[in-house]
């Protein structure tokens, strides 16, 4: 019987018309779907009408199409809100959607809640329950997936292959629709930015005060770039600083720092932009700022501005875009501003020296410390101000009027043909630390001879800048023998210059190192080599410590003993020291890499960082005085120095080190250990930042196995610390510390102490 029904001809003429029928009414909907969604003027209202005709067809509740954005890496949809158009996004790789955008191939998902990949939050959100999705790329004509589309619960059975057929077909008629609309769009936009970009430009080039003009620039910068804030930083050449302008209150503020630190600095001394999505990963950044202000930095674009001849002029830096981090588009943007705005800049930066200049010279004789004198054309001192009375210890009515040659004589005699070749050249010279005598007193002191020129380069006659050192070289002198000449000069322009020689009780962290095997090496290098190699070593180690603001106190032999926070301390001087201590290993061991090309020994050696408090200042008898620190503080840094040999590390801080630590660093907790000539125990962590995936494999995963081994060392179970030290092992088999500990409870386990409390005293320095 079933076969006469399908052998039937009127039958098979009927189900052949009936899919006739449905074939022509799909490709009628298509046609009219392309025409429809091509009659409107905008992606927006095209979105809209694509989702209604979507929920129709396959009879669901919901739809929703996405398209990718090609520069974040999402997928968008909108949605209208009354006379507002919201925009929902979300990474190209999450979720359904995300799985169908990447592989291409649409899906049917009839129970959401059991695929890993759903997200439930949305419905959590909005109340909306999803039982059952049907999702399909939007493909080009070329086979490019541009989007996604996908319809939720079906009203009437469940979804099947058919409406995952209809959903492709529909996605596919509307995809160059869509495509050649989000093309218009973003041309649109980009011409509304480039006229609001032209605008900004012309509002921003017509400010000619400086203070002002920044202000500007770092709006407009923030603004264009949708972050939370920024700063442009101009360049002074005179203090090689970078300085800008900030609102404090009702007046603006200056802010200063050395044009060769931070991130600004990278930029600005190597001319190349930086884009940083996680500023406390950068080594280079300052988080000194951000405790300052209670600002948090997340993302950094910084790039550099110069003029129109190519010269770096000054660096402008944009701060944690509000949307994910910044683009390449941003940093093109940004590098496109700041080329339209450097001639403003420049402009307004001589605007204001010129200003500053005239104000300057109006006040010269009165605010100057420094003695000044003035010649006219014929040699004859014209005037001189009240320092330079004091300087050269005279009345007006004994220099004033007479002529340079008549004054200057005797041991002072060679000035006036200084003079008189600046007027002959007409070109500045400068003398440092010279000797000078005036009433049978002789003074070291820094003079500038200038020419004073008028409008077209007419000879007015010169002035001499006289600056007396004699005091400040003398103190310079004694410091410069313990500390960095850099921080002997930031004591001076103080007033603590006595109190550190003096002596004071403070709380630094001490840095101790100390050279592995020195006496093998010397065996091996002689006294010669043994001289020249610690020359070179000493100056790559001090280099570093004093780049990060410390002080060397003193050479031990072969071992470097060095402060932080003293003479002059920092927020961080904690962090300061740790980024030492890395760039010594770091630096060593690129070192080692051309001794090894010359054959020569490579050379190790072991950090010890300790917070606390120390006594320091000049400390010795009346005829040898040395400065140093002294106290329980040092004792302790030089004790890990020493326990890096025990824990075969090459870094390890105490608790009190790691407690004020500010930045975020690789460290794994060693021991709790009561060190040689104390009672109380001290935990030790070690500093695992230098490593590379070379020197250290699987890291994070082996100091997590470690560290878990260590909570059952401390607690005495010594079958699971054992068991997650060998895991450790196996994630690096190289890991010294991991045999120490594992030989360690292997020991303990056979012998169990009595009280176990997790100590380890060690037994010798």
């Amino acid at each position: 019987m079933a076969s006469d029904v399908l052998d039937d001809p009127a039958k098979i003429q009927s189900k052949r018309l009936a899919e006739t029928r449905k074939s022509l009414r799909k490709a009628e909907m298509l046609l009219e779907a392309s025409r429809k969604i091509a009659s409107f003027d905008n992606l927006d209202d095209a979105l809209e009408a694509l989702v209604e005709l979507i929920s129709k067809e396959l009879d669901a509740e919901r739809s929703s199409l996405f398209l990718n954005d090609t520069l974040t890496g999402e997928l968008y949809s909108r949605i209208a809100q009354k006379t507002l158009s919201r925009e929902i996004r979300m990474l190209n790789n999450v979720g359904i959607a995300g799985a169908v955008f990447q592989s291409g191939t649409g899906e049917i998902i009839p129970d959401p809640y059991a695929d890993a990949r759903f997200n439930s939050d949305v419905d959590e959100q909005t109340g909306f329950t999803t039982r059952s999705i049907v999702c399909a790329p939007v493909k080009t004509a070329a086979g490019e997936v541009i989007g996604v589309t996908q319809a939720l619960n079906k009203k009437k059975g469940k979804f099947g292959q058919d409406d995952l057929e209809l959903l492709e077909a529909i996605a596919a008629q509307a995809a160059v629709t869509l495509q050649s609309k989000q093309f218009v769009e973003r041309m649109e936009k980009n011409r509304a930015q480039e006229i609001e970009f032209l605008n900004i430009v012309s509002d921003v080039t017509s400010e000619l005060e400086l203070g002002s003009l920044l202000t500007k620039v770092m709006g407009e910068a923030t603004r264009m770039l949708n972050a939370e804030r920024s700063t442009l930083f101009l360049n002074d050449e005179k203090t090689n600083e970078l300085f800008s302008r900030v609102a404090m209150g009702d007046a603006l503020g200056e802010i200063r720092l050395p044009n060769h630190l931070g991130i600004a600095g990278a930029v600005f001394t190597s001319g190349q932009t930086v884009s940083i999505p996680y500023a406390y990963a950068d080594l280079r950044f300052n988080p000194a700022f951000d405790k300052q202000t209670g600002f948090f930095t997340r993302s950094i674009l910084c790039v550099p501005v110069t003029n129109k001849d190519g010269k770096m002029i000054g660096v402008t830096q944009v701060l944690n875009k509000k949307t994910g981090s910044f683009t390449d588009d941003d940093e093109a943007r940004l590098r496109a501003f700041t080329a339209q705005v450097s001639i403003a800049l420049e402009n307004a930066k001589l605007f204001e020296d010129v200003q500053s200049m005239k104000n300057y010279n109006e006040s010269m004789l009165e605010s100057m410390s420094n003695g000044v004198i003035t010649m006219d054309e014929e040699g004859k001192i014209v005037t001189c101000n009240g320092a330079g009375m004091r300087i050269m210890n005279v009345e007006p009515a004994d220099i004033l009027g007479k002529p340079a040659v008549e004054f200057f004589v005797n041991k002072n005699a060679w000035l006036p043909d200084r003079i008189k070749k600046v007027e002959e050249r007409g070109e500045a010279d400068v003398l440092m630390d010279v000797e000078l005598e005036f009433g049978g007193e002789t003074i070291s002191a820094n003079i500038n001879v200038l020419p004073l020129l008028g409008e077209k380069a007419k000879k007015l006659g010169s002035m001499v800048m006289i600056e007396d050192i004699s005091s400040e070289k003398r103190m310079k002198s004694t410091m410069s023998r313990y500390i960095d000449p850099g921080i002997a000069d930031q004591l001076l322009a103080g007033s603590d210059a006595e109190n550190f020689l003096g002596g004071k009780s403070s709380e630094i962290t001490v840095l101790f190192s100390d050279v592995r095997s020195f006496t093998t090496l010397t065996e091996s290098l002689g006294a010669q080599g043994t001289v020249e190699m610690l020359n070179e070593y000493f100056t790559i180690m001090v280099d570093c410590i004093t780049r990060e603001g410390g002080m060397l106190d003193k050479f031990i032999g072969d071992a470097i003993m060095a402060g932080f926070g003293i003479p002059i301390s920092y927020d961080d001087d904690e962090d300061r020291a740790v980024r030492a201590a890395i760039a010594m290993i770091v630096e060593l061991w690129e070192w080692n890499k051309h001794r090894e090309a010359q054959n020569k020994l490579a050379i190790d050696h072991g950090v010890g960082l300790n917070t606390g408090l120390v006594v320091s200042g000049n400390i010795g008898s009346p005829k040898r005085m040395d400065y140093t620190m002294i106290g329980d503080g040092v004792n302790l840094a030089a004790r890990l120095e020493s326990a890096c040999k025990q824990y075969s590390a090459r870094i390890l801080i105490s608790e009190f080190t790691r407690a004020k630590l500010k930045g975020t660093y690789r460290l794994r907790d060693v021991d709790m250990v009561v060190v040689k000539g104390k009672t109380e125990p001290v935990k030790i962590f070690e500093v695992l930042d230098y490593h590379t995936p070379e020197t250290f494999p699987n890291l994070m995963d082996g100091v997590g196995y470690f560290n878990d081994a260590i909570q059952h060392y401390r607690a005495g179970e010594w079958d699971k610390s054992v068991a997650k030290f060998s895991e450790a092992l196996t994630a690096n088999p190289g890991d010294e510390l991991v045999n120490t500990y594992i030989a360690r409870c292997e020991q303990l386990r056979a012998s169990p102490p009595k009280d176990w409390d997790g100590v380890w005293v060690m037994t010798s320095k």
